[in-house]
């Protein structure tokens, strides 16, 4: 017996079913996926570069026509003649040892308390009632404004150029760390407890792991910040380092080593987070891959 389909007012529109050539109803769009096509790495990287590169030119062009004089801002022509010279001189290298040398230190610190804190804070109730409210307190005071107070604490040595660095680099990965750390699933902490493991090797086992994009997101927070705080810090009356290299050449009016000195900061910047990215791709290869794809 054969059924005929309703063609009523009430009745429900027709579809086409697959296979049967005929078109969809009007209103309705054929569902087309979109293909996503894989991007090259030297394509990937002529487009990174572009924006620098049109920065530099419009840099030259405006130093070349003169829109740019040399006591506003020295021409590319002349920082990279800057940069031979305090090159072959030695400055720049000692410079720079100097001042990777505070930064790391001081981040090294600041990494270790962060993530100490936030550990304590996120893992157990008691540190988080504790040691939270005094910490987002703290964390809400600008670094920048504790310089004065470390010249009076610390003198004008090193430990208060690193110790400033420390605490300007602790929040960032205490905030993260802090926060990855309440987000792993208590289940599965359950689970570990009940099998008998410490809460020292949950801590290890799985906190840790669970928490690693949080992780490292505050380790690039802190790495970038460190070149910040490196800049005051490097007020603090220094002798050597980038930051004595500016205020010689802010004495001598050397627009070139100005430049050469700004550029070095944002060269350390780049590169502190070129490395964790670099991180990322060795211990979250499938987060990159992801992302890669967009």
């Amino acid at each position: 017996m054969s059924v005929t389909p309703a063609t009523g007012p009430d009745s429900p529109p027709r579809t086409a079913a697959p296979g049967t050539g005929d078109t969809p109803p009007p209103g309705l769009v054929a569902p087309r996926p979109q293909l996503r096509r894989p991007r090259s790495r030297p394509y990937a990287v002529t487009v990174r570069a572009l924006g620098p590169v049109v920065l530099l030119a419009l840099w030259w062009a405006a130093s070349a026509t003169g829109l740019l004089t040399a006591d506003v801002l020295a021409s590319p022509a002349e920082v990279f003649r800057a940069v031979g010279e305090l090159w072959g001189n030695g400055q720049l290298p000692d410079a720079l040892t100097t001042s990777l040398t505070r930064s790391g230190l001081g981040l090294i610190i600041g990494l270790a308390a962060g993530l100490t804190l936030g550990i304590v804070t996120g893992f157990t109730r008691l540190g988080d009632e504790l040691l939270d409210s005094s910490l987002q307190t703290l964390r809400t005071i600008p670094f920048l404004s504790l310089v004065p107070l470390f010249m009076v604490w610390f003198g004008i040595n090193e430990t208060a150029k690193i110790l400033l660095i420390a605490v300007a680099t602790t929040f960032p990965m205490y905030v993260s760390t802090s926060s990855g750390v309440r987000t792993t699933d208590p289940k599965l902490i359950e689970a570990m407890r009940a099998f008998g493991m410490s809460r020292l090797g949950i801590v290890r086992e799985v906190v840790l792991p669970g928490a690693l994009p949080s992780l490292l997101a505050g380790l690039r927070l802190s790495m970038t910040l460190s070149v910040i705080a490196l800049i005051a810090a490097e007020e603090i009356n220094a002798t050597a380092g980038i930051g004595y290299l500016m205020s010689q050449a802010q004495s001598y009016a050397r627009t070139d080593i100005l430049a050469v000195c700004i550029l070095v900061y944002g060269l350390l910047g780049l590169t502190a987070d070129i490395l964790v990215r670099l991180l990322e791709r060795v211990l979250m290869p499938w987060r990159t891959s992801q992302g890669a794809r967009r």
